[in-house]
C-alpha cells in the first residue's frame, strides 16, 4: 500500500486528475461564470426596458399637456368664443366646450395681480399659451369647480416601508393646468384658463399603462403598471390590492421617495409596490413653479422573470450534472486501458528491486506506446541483469582490496560532508538574511511615503479633493517602486552585471523630487527643510537608485530630530563631479560609533531599523565611481555628504 505522498505523485492519480479535472473543475467554473453574467445581463435588460417604458409614459403626459393647451389656445381664437363675449352666451358657450373637451373647469380670468401668480395664467396674459401639471388645494379646486375638492380628496392607507407621517388623507389636487390669451371685446387682455383633474382619473392612468404594456407585451404571469403620485401618493394607479380594489392613496417607499422627490433623480431598479416586488421606473414631475410635486410610475412584476431565471439555473445545473454522471464513467474506462499496463510496469520493478533480476512484463506484440515502453524496459531489465552478474564477479575480486581503503574513506567523506553541510547552512543562513533585510528595509521608505501622503489625503478629502491630486501621483510612483525592489536584489548581489542599467539624470531635480515625497514625514516631526539646488550637472546613475539613497539620508536626518529642528539639503557642482548634503540639527554621532555606521546591519535605532539604509546607499553610490563622508557634533547635529561624477 503507497503512502500517502507516493499516492498523490503516481501517474495513476495524475491521469486521473488530468481525465477529470475539465469535466468537474474547469466546466462548473466555466458554467458558474456564464450563469453569473447570464444573470446580470438579464437585470441589464429588465431595467433597460422599464427604462423604456418610462420613457413611453413621460412622452405621452407631455403630449397630453401640449394637446391641453393647444385645444385652449383653438378656444380662445375661435369665432364662437368671440361672439359669446359679446352676447349673454358665454357661460353657456364655456360650459358646452368644457364638457366636449372633458374638462373639470374652464374659465376666463382677468389680468389681475392674483392671477399672475400662477405661472401658466402669467404667461398666457403675456401673450403665449402654456401647460403645465399644478397642485391646488381644496379651497382653490371649489372655486373652480363645485364638487372639485370632494373628487380629488383620498384616503390616506398605512403602507408597507413608507416614510412615517402625521396625515390621513390626501386634500390637494393635481391638475393639469393650460391657459391661452384672449382678448376681449373692450381690448382688455385675458386668459382662457381649464384644466383636468388628475386625482382618481382612472382613464388618463389606463390609457398610459395600455400605450406602454400592450398585450405579450410581458411573459404571462408578469402584469405591468402605473400610477401617478401627487407627493409620495398614490391618486391615480392601476396596481390593486385586492381584485378590483385599486391601491389610491397608499404610498411609495421612503427609500425611493428619497432618490427622486428629495434628490430628483429617477429611479431605475427593483422596488416594492404595495404588496409584492416589480421592476420599477420612477420619475419625479415638476409644476409650473419648478418645484418637483410628484412622481410618474411605470412597472412589471418581478416573479415571472426571476422564475425564469431560476428554472434557466436550475435546468442548465441539471443538464451539466447528468452530462457529469455519463461521461465521467466512460473517462475512468479509457484511462483504465493506461493504467493496467503501468501498474504491471510497477509491479516488474518493485520485484526486481526486491532482487527477482528474471521479473519480466513481456508485453503483447501489437499494444500501442505503452506496450512499447514496457519492451524496452524488459530490454534494459537485461542488460542490468547482465551488468548486475558482471558486477558481482568483480566485487568478488576487488572486496578484500576495497575493504580497508573504504573504511578510512567512509570516515573521511564523513566529516567532510558534516563540515561541507554546516559551511552551506552557513552561507545559505547569512544569505537569506541579508536578502530579508534589505527587502524590509527597502520597502520602509515607501510604505512610510505611501502612508504619509495617504493621511494626508485622509484629511484633506471632501470637495477639496484636487488640492491631494500630487500625492496621488507620488502614492503611484511609491508603489511601483515596491514592485521593482526584488528586482534590486540581484542588482545588490551582481552590481557588475548591471553596470549598463542607469541613466543619465539631473541630480538636482531628483533632490527636489525626494524632499517632496517626505514632505509629510518632516512636517510631521516639527522640522523646518531649508532646500538650496544650484547644481545643473548631469550623472548617469539610475534614478530610483539615486532616489533611495536620498531619501534614505533625509529620513535618517528626520530620525535624528525627534523633537524638531532644521534640515537643511543642498546640491552644487564641484571639480569633477556633483555634490549634495544632508545637514541636520539632531542628536549627532559619537566619533566611536562613527566608523561603523556603513557597516551592514549595524544601527542606532534599535527596533525601527535594519542597520542597511547607509550600508546600501553606500554601496549604490560606490558603483557609479561616488563615495559618502560624514562630518557630525554630539548634540549639535551631522552632516553627509555625496559625491557623485558628472558625465563627460
Amino acid at each position: 500500500m503507497p503512502s500517502g505522498s507516493n499516492f498523490l505523485r503516481s501517474v495513476r492519480v495524475r491521469l486521473l486528475v488530468i481525465a477529470l479535472l475539465p469535466m468537474l473543475v474547469l466546466l462548473p467554473l466555466l458554467l458558474g461564470g456564464t450563469l453569473w453574467r447570464l444573470e446580470g445581463k438579464v437585470d441589464d435588460l429588465l431595467v433597460n426596458k422599464v427604462n423604456g417604458d418610462l420613457i413611453i409614459a413621460d412622452q405621452y403626459l407631455a403630449r397630453l399637456l401640449e394637446m391641453s393647451g393647444e385645444r385652449i389656445d383653438a378656444i380662445a381664437r375661435s369665432v364662437d368664443l368671440n361672439d359669446s363675449l359679446n352676447s349673454d352666451n358665454q357661460i353657456a358657450f364655456l360650459e358646452q366646450e368644457r364638457l366636449r373637451l372633458g374638462l373639470d373647469f374652464l374659465r376666463i380670468a382677468p389680468d389681475t395681480p392674483a392671477e399672475r401668480r400662477q405661472p401658466v395664467i402669467a404667461a398666457a396674459l403675456d401673450g403665449h399659451w402654456h401647460s403645465a401639471v399644478d397642485i391646488l388645494e381644496s379651497s382653490a379646486l371649489d372655486a373652480l369647480s363645485p364638487g372639485l375638492a370632494t373628487q380629488a380628496e383620498i384616503p390616506l392607507m398605512p403602507t408597507r416601508a413608507a416614510a412615517p407621517t402625521d396625515r390621513t388623507k390626501e386634500t390637494r389636487g393635481m391638475i393639469i393646468h393650460s391657459a391661452a390669451p384672449l382678448e376681449r371685446p373692450d381690448g382688455t387682455r385675458a386668459a382662457l384658463v381649464g384644466g383636468v383633474l388628475l386625482n382618481r382619473n382612472l382613464e388618463f392612468i389606463d390609457t398610459i399603462n395600455a400605450l406602454v404594456y400592450r398585450e405579450q407585451s410581458l411573459p404571462e404571469g408578469s402584469q405591468g403598471t402605473a400610477t401617478l403620485f401627487l407627493d409620495d401618493v398614490r391618486i391615480s394607479t392601476n396596481v390593486r390590492l385586492f381584485e378590483n380594489q385599486r391601491a389610491l392613496g397608499t404610498r411609495v417607499s421612503a427609500e425611493v421617495r428619497t432618490l427622486v422627490l428629495s434628490n430628483g433623480q429617477t429611479w431605475l431598479d427593483r422596488a416594492f409596490v404595495v404588496d409584492d416586488w416589480y421592476i420599477s421606473a420612477y420619475e419625479p414631475i415638476v409644476d409650473s413653479f419648478g418645484n418637483r410635486v410628484g412622481m410618474l410610475y411605470v412597472g412589471f412584476l418581478e416573479t415571472p422573470f426571476r422564475q425564469a431565471k431560476t428554472a434557466s439555473i436550475v435546468t442548465l445545473v441539471s443538464a451539466f450534472i447528468l452530462i457529469t454522471f455519463l461521461s465521467v464513467p466512460l473517462f475512468l474506462r479509457w484511462a483504465s486501458h493506461i493504467f493496467r499496463p503501468l501498474e504491471g510496469m510497477t509491479k516488474t520493478i518493485a520485484r526486481v528491486e526486491a532482487g527477482d533480476m528474471t521479473a519480466r512484463n513481456n508485453p503483447p506484440n501489437k499494444g500501442g506506446e505503452i506496450a512499447q515502453v514496457a519492451g524496452h524496459l524488459d530490454d534494459l531489465l537485461d542488460q542490468l541483469q547482465e551488468r548486475d552478474r558482471e558486477l558481482r564477479d568483480w566485487a568478488k575480486s576487488l572486496e578484500t582490496k576495497v575493504e580497508d581503503r573504504t573504511r578510512d574513506l567512509r570516515k573521511a567523506n564523513h566529516r567532510l560532508e558534516r563540515t561541507t553541510e554546516r559551511l552551506i547552512m552557513s552561507e545559505k543562513l547569512a544569505a537569506v538574511g541579508e536578502i530579508t533585510a534589505s527587502v524590509a528595509h527597502e520597502i520602509n521608505n515607501p510604505v512610510a511615503v505611501i502612508q504619509g501622503n495617504l493621511d494626508l489625503a485622509r484629511s484633506t478629502l471632501g470637495d477639496k479633493a484636487d488640492e491631494v491630486d500630487e500625492e496621488f501621483r507620488l502614492i503611484d510612483d511609491q508603489v511601483y517602486r515596491i514592485g521593482v525592489i526584488v528586482s534590486k536584489l540581484l542588482q545588490f548581489a551582481r552590481p557588475e552585471e548591471y553596470s549598463g542599467s542607469a541613466n543619465l539624470i539631473m541630480p538636482s531635480e531628483v533632490v527636489r523630487d525626494c524632499i517632496v515625497l517626505t514632505q509629510h514625514q518632516i512636517a510631521s516631526a516639527g522640522i523646518t527643510c531649508n532646500l538650496s539646488t544650484d547644481s545643473v550637472a548631469k550623472v548617469r546613475m539610475s534614478r530610483t537608485e539615486l532616489q533611495q539613497v536620498v531619501v534614505n539620508l533625509i529620513l535618517n536626518a528626520v530620525h535624528a530630530m525627534s523633537g524638531g529642528g532644521l534640515l537643511s539639503v543642498a546640491t552644487c557642482d564641484c571639480e569633477g563631479g556633483f555634490m549634495f548634503s544632508v545637514t541636520d540639527t539632531g542628536t549627532g554621532i559619537s566619533p566611536d560609533v562613527r566608523p561603523r555606521i556603513f557597516d551592514p546591519f549595524y544601527t542606532t535605532k534599535q527596533a525601527q531599523g535594519t542597520g542597511l539604509g547607509l550600508s546600501i546607499s553606500q554601496r549604490l553610490v560606490s558603483r557609479v565611481g561616488g563615495h559618502i563622508a560624514v562630518e557630525s557634533t554630539v548634540g549639535k547635529g551631522s552632516t553627509f555628504k555625496v559625491f557623485l561624477p558628472v558625465e563627460k
